[in-house]
């Protein structure tokens, strides 16, 4: 593994929910990165979110390590989930509820 992936790894070993995305919670940068907020602040739902946008070494390395060529990622308990269509369909037909209860993830809908 490369240090940029040992990093990576270390992040979401670290916390229960991961979000790489371009901007921060407070302030995203694009329109999928607000969505995916958006969707996580709706299921009530604590993460921690990197921006890639400040580290050039992260945003590419992210699409590298998930094998997955944009950006949001979110990551369950070290399982990466998908980018924004996937969040937006697993949160409008319950799946994404299903998902974080299943992982014992503790959710505070609000």
């Amino acid at each position: 593994m490369t240090a940029i992936a040992d990093r990576i790894a270390a992040d979401i070993a670290a916390n229960d929910v991961v979000l790489f995305m371009k901007g921060t919670p407070v302030f995203p940068q694009c329109g999928f990165s607000a969505a995916v907020v958006q969707i996580l602040t709706e299921e009530g739902v604590k993460f921690q979110a990197y921006d890639v946008l400040k580290d050039p070494e992260l945003r590419d390395g992210i699409k590298v390590f998930s094998n997955w060529p944009t950006i949001p990622q979110v990551y369950v308990k070290g399982e990466f989930i998908g980018g924004c269509d996937i969040l937006r369909e697993m949160h409008a037909n319950g799946e994404l509820k299903a998902l974080l209860a299943e992982k014992g993830i503790v959710t505070a809908a609000v």
